[in-house]
């Protein structure tokens, strides 16, 4: 898939996630497979820029190419300011959130709340394509509501404003992440535009990545939850779609080394205090379907250390390499 200039091989992508998508794990991603990995959504807001979080998000030394931040707002120009300064500072696509359902993103009219202003819409990206050299993309939900499934509308607007690529997550913003999405809506605006369009929502496993762009036509399709806990899940995809052959499942050992390296980055990238703290959530994604994870999440929790919490995981994984039996804490 092409965006632009920018070569997308495997047409396997990584969504943007708040709190998760950061770089350690965006490098992850994209060393087991991922064709692109764009950033955590920042703020159009030059007032949360010089912030320690923003200067984080901004971060791409060392990052594999294409480098694609994703921004949120409402303003057109100050969606172009920023979409300006993040090229500034390293991003070679900028990806536009018209997507995320969470309250306190669309409360400030920003997200997926402004599908419903389709005439502001224009404006945005009208703004942000004007505004820099480099590739924009967008992704949307297919509509406000079940009632009003305006994907298609929003994006040949998107195509007339110049957008280089659409990804489309298969429920409206009142759906929230409930429910089953949905790809006929994402069928039907790959049938209505000439711009490559990425499907999105509910793809788990290679089969239904392949299902799923049978069904759509789409260029690419892009993963989300899926991936937490489980990044090797875009060499299977992309192997699986190539070739029609399932890759193994990792062993504990492989699965084991995975998540280590991942805590080493991030000690490293946030420091000690906060390295501890964002990795709770990501041991916990990846040992959840294991027997008695749980005794070990509740003692693994408590851990202030990451030599403790690294020596923790490695001996949860160690004990059950070593009895060729389940995960036990």
């Amino acid at each position: 898939m092409q965006i632009g200039p920018q070569r997308i091989d495997p047409p396997v992508l990584l969504a943007p996630m708040a709190g998760i998508t950061d770089k350690p794990f965006r490098i992850l991603c994209k060393r087991l497979g991922a064709g692109l990995c764009a950033s955590e959504m920042t703020a159009a807001d030059p007032a949360t820029w010089q912030t320690r979080k923003s200067r984080l998000r901004r971060d791409h030394d060392g990052e594999p190419e294409p480098v694609s931040v994703q921004i949120a707002g409402y303003d057109p120009q100050m969606l172009a300011d920023a979409a300006r300064f993040n090229v500034d500072h390293g991003a070679q696509i900028i990806d536009i959130n018209m997507g995320c359902p969470a309250k306190k993103v669309c409360r400030r009219d920003a997200g997926s709340a402004l599908l419903a202003d389709e005439a502001l819409v224009g404006r945005i990206l009208d703004a942000v394509v004007a505004a820099v050299p480099v590739p924009v993309t967008l992704k949307i939900r297919t509509g406000s509501c079940s009632q009003r499934r305006n994907g298609v509308a929003i994006a040949r607007i998107a195509e007339q404003a110049g957008i280089a690529a659409l990804a489309v997550h298969g429920r409206t913003r009142a759906d929230r992440f409930l429910g089953q999405a949905e790809h006929r809506t994402t069928a039907a605006i790959k049938a209505a535009v000439a711009i490559p369009v990425i499907a999105n929502g509910d793809i788990e496993s290679p089969q239904q990545a392949r299902a799923v762009l049978q069904a759509t036509g789409a260029d690419a399709v892009m993963i989300g939850r899926a991936a937490q806990g489980r990044p090797w899940i875009f060499t299977a995809i992309s192997h699986y779609l190539a070739t029609g052959e399932l890759l193994p499942e990792p062993d504990l050992a492989q699965v084991s080394a995975i998540l280590l390296g991942h805590l080493d980055q991030l000690y490293n990238f946030y420091g000690d205090h906060a390295g501890v703290r964002i990795a709770r959530k990501h041991i916990g994604w990846y040992c959840k379907a294991h027997d008695h994870s749980r005794e070990f999440w509740r003692t693994v929790a408590r851990v202030e250390c990451p030599a403790e919490q690294r020596r923790l995981v490695a001996d949860f994984f160690k004990r059950a390499v070593d009895s060729a039996r389940p995960l036990a804490a």
